[in-house]
């Protein structure tokens, strides 16, 4: 099945949906039966997921104050998921009550859920998009006049990439994201791990086959050859755990993790 094709049309409670398990590892109550169904599969075979979920937000948290404690006051969150507390503008505008940030899904329910959050919050704003279209994306932040790509911009894709089949070229989606950040720039991302319980792959990989949730895991090296020509910040693509502490312990998903800089001379492009 085509990437394109796994795109969602609407709400289907019969397919089980990332952002719909994801919000369920994290104790929301925006999820269906069948969500619920694949996170205790996950939690059967790896009951360290849940606590991985808060693993990856305080990973999203943390580079996000990172970001805005270096200066950046434009934040881009690509697959924001259905809104968990605290919230990327939450964190950014702890720094700067001013940042900028802009949420971005393909999910109808995620948009429509941050939609709701941010109806009064002026300089965030909820965009429709798909990662795997960033030229769209990009042209719509422009022509809106959302983010201003002159100046350094933070992007988190957090819990995406591995959504992106090999056949959707994510180093592409990567490069062109690249192409348009102003140097200066932060990108955050997490990625599932090729390392984890061999069970765990099988399984997940099972359940979320030809659906929205399809995942695909890569190793360490790969992952980080879809960052080339950025400066990757220590320490390096490595298991969350890695970034948040020194007494965390291994979970069965490993969750690769990473923080990459576009260099100020642009002549490294």
């Amino acid at each position: 099945m085509s990437g394109m094709e796994r795109a969602p049309r609407g709400v289907d409670p019969n397919r089980p949906n990332s952002a719909r398990v994801y919000d369920y590892l994290l104790g929301g109550k925006d999820n269906y039966e069948v969500d619920r169904a694949v996170a205790h599969r996950m939690l059967s075979i790896a009951p360290d997921t849940r606590t991985l979920a808060w693993f990856s937000r305080q990973f999203l948290v943390r580079a996000v104050q990172s970001a805005a404690e270096a200066g950046v006051r434009q934040f881009i969150d690509l697959g924001a998921g259905i809104p968990t507390s605290p919230n990327v503008h939450e964190v950014a505008r702890k720094t700067d009550p001013s940042a900028r940030v802009v949420y971005v899904d393909f999910d109808p329910v995620v948009y429509a859920h941050c939609n709701a959050l941010l109806a009064n919050s002026e300089g965030v704003t909820a965009l429709q998009g798909d990662v795997r279209r960033p030229e769209e994306i990009i042209d719509r932040l422009r022509s809106e006049g959302l983010i201003d790509f002159g100046e350094p911009v933070a992007i988190t894709l957090v819990g995406v990439l591995h959504f992106v089949m090999d056949d959707e070229r994510p180093a592409e989606i990567v490069a062109r994201l690249r192409e348009a950040m102003a140097p200066g720039s932060y990108l955050a991302f997490t990625h599932g791990g090729d390392n984890s319980n061999s069970e765990f792959i099988t399984q997940s990989s099972s359940d979320t086959a030809n659906s929205s949730a399809q995942v695909v895991y890569r190793s360490p090296a790969v992952v980080e050859s879809f960052f080339e020509g950025f400066e990757m910040l220590d320490p390096g693509v490595v298991p969350l755990q890695q970034w948040l502490g020194d007494d965390l312990p291994d979970t069965g998903l490993v969750l690769l993790g990473g923080v990459v800089r576009k260099p100020l001379d642009t002549r490294a492009d």
